[in-house]
């Protein structure tokens, strides 16, 4: 049994609670385990799960959160950095599934976070623990 963490960014409450359920479900279903943090935004997503990784106390990790695109250039930067940060923690050997749901409006956020529709959490948790068994192959 696998120990997951899921890292999410309440700041879009309504969507990560979409999200939430979405991952807890699948982790649920593929008969694992997992602790829950909360950090501001999907910037603190990485180094929350960078810190994490120092315990030894995980196998793998989702991130979970939302960016939806507003009037400023504040969009991109949080987008690009958030994804960049999350990769940059893979190549490094966590494996990582990432959720971060980077979308025009709100109604492509409740599209992609609802469990019932395009569930993107439960795919997240599907990679992180596809790239589990990926790093136990090669362990």
């Amino acid at each position: 049994m696998a120990k997951i963490l899921l890292v999410g960014a309440g700041f879009y409450r309504h969507i990560f609670d979409l999200q939430l359920a979405g991952a807890r479900a699948a982790i649920e279903a593929a008969g694992h385990y997992h602790d829950l943090i909360e950090v501001p935004g999907a910037l603190e997503i990485p180094a929350a799960i960078a810190m994490a990784a120092e315990s030894g106390r995980y196998d793998a990790y989702v991130a979970l959160g939302c960016v939806i695109r507003g009037e400023t250039y504040h969009f991109e930067v949080v987008s690009n950095e958030s994804a960049r940060a999350v990769m940059a923690l893979s190549l490094d050997g966590l494996p990582i599934g990432n959720g971060i749901l980077t979308v025009e409006n709100e109604e492509q956020a409740l599209a992609r976070a609802d469990p019932a529709r395009k569930n993107k959490a439960g795919e997240a948790v599907a990679a992180a623990l596809a790239m589990l068994a990926l790093r136990q192959t090669f362990a």
